[in-house]
C-alpha cells in the first residue's frame, strides 16, 4: 500500500469535494486526511487529500481533469519521497546548523544535497554532517559571474528547493527566475515591519516589544515574496538591540525549519503573494 498526497486548486465551484472524493473511491483509494479551503476574495479553492492505497496515477489525474473546472492545477507526489534541497549560507551558522540537526535526527524529512557558501566558513560544520559544501567566493567576480557560479553547481544537484539560511546577498530577477516558488529566504523580522538590513536596529530604535522572523519565497521584490511562516518572542526596554539579535536566532530557527516542514509534507499552496497552509 502506497501513501499520496493529492493536491488541487481551482475555481471554487459546488460539489467539488464530492466530485474529488468520489473519483478516489472509484479507485478504491482510502482517504487519510482531508483538508480544503475557499479563498472568500479570490474564490479560488485548494484541497490536500492524503490517500493510501494501489495507484494509477495516469488515470486518477485524468479522471480527475474531466470533472474539474477550467484553470484547474493538480499533482500527486508520494509521501515518502523527500524533497532535495541545497542550501545557501554566508557566515551565520544557527540557522544552518539548525536545519543539518533535525534533518540528522529525523525530525525534518528532507534530503540535503549540498551547501553552497560565499565564505568558507560553514565548510566545517557541513562537513561535520557528510553535506557537500561548496565554497564560490564573490569577492573577485562579478555578481552575474557569481551567479553564473552558482547556478552550474546548483543545476548538478537538481534541488526541489534552495534555502536561503542567512545568505546575507540579494539576488537578481534572472536567477531568481530560474527558480520560480523554490526560493525560501529567512528574513530576521516580522515582515512587512523593518524590511531590508539591519532589522534588529530598527527595532531597536523604535521600541519593539516584540521581534519575529519571517520565512517566505523569494521574487524580485526585497522582502516581499509570499510569507511562509512567522514566529515572535517577546522583548522590553531590557534589550539593545545586540540582545535583540541574540533572541532573535531561536527566533528564525524555528521559522525556518517550520517552514521547511511544511513544504516537505506539501501543505504549501501559492496564489499570488499569499500563501494557504493546509
Amino acid at each position: 500500500m502506497e501513501r499520496k498526497i493529492l493536491r488541487t486548486e481551482c475555481p471554487d465551484s459546488k460539489g467539488l469535494i464530492a466530485q474529488i472524493t468520489g473519483i478516489c473511491f472509484q479507485h478504491q483509494l482510502n482517504i487519510i486526511r482531508n483538508t480544503e479551503y475557499v479563498d472568500p476574495v479570490s474564490g479560488q479553492f485548494y484541497m490536500r487529500t492524503e490517500l493510501e492505497g494501489q495507484f494509477d496515477d495516469a488515470r486518477l489525474l485524468s479522471d480527475l481533469d474531466r470533472i474539474l473546472p477550467e484553470g484547474s492545477e493538480r499533482s500527486l507526489r508520494s509521501t515518502t519521497k523527500r524533497k532535495r534541497v541545497v542550501i545557501l549560507v554566508t557566515k551565520e551558522s544557527h540557522c544552518l546548523g539548525d536545519i543539518l540537526m533535525k534533518v540528522f535526527d529525523g525530525s525534518l524529512q528532507l534530503d540535503i544535497v549540498a551547501v553552497l557558501g560565499n565564505y568558507n566558513e560553514l565548510a566545517g560544520l557541513s562537513e561535520r554532517f557528510s553535506i557537500p559544501f561548496h565554497h564560490i567566493c564573490h569577492q573577485q567576480l562579478s555578481r552575474a559571474a557569481h551567479e553564473q557560479a552558482m547556478l552550474e553547481l546548483i543545476e548538478r544537484y537538481a534541488p526541489d528547493y534552495l534555502v536561503l539560511a542567512k545568505f546575507m546577498r540579494i539576488l537578481t530577477p534572472g536567477f531568481v527566475g530560474r527558480f520560480p516558488e523554490r526560493i525560501i529566504n529567512i528574513h530576521h523580522s516580522f515582515l512587512p515591519a523593518f524590511i531590508g538590513a539591519k532589522p534588529y536596529q530598527q527595532a531597536f530604535e523604535r521600541g519593539v516589544k516584540i521581534i519575529g522572523a519571517t520565512a517566505h519565497f523569494v521574487n524580485n521584490e526585497l522582502d516581499e515574496g509570499p510569507i511562509i511562516e512567522q514566529m515572535v518572542s517577546r522583548v522590553d526596554h531590557n534589550y539593545s538591540a545586540q540582545d535583540m539579535a541574540k533572541a532573535g536566532r531561536d527566533v528564525e530557527k524555528a521559522a525556518l525549519s517550520r517552514a521547511l516542514q511544511l513544504l516537505q509534507e506539501d501543505r504549501v499552496f501559492v496564489h499570488g503573494n499569499k500563501t494557504v497552509l493546509l
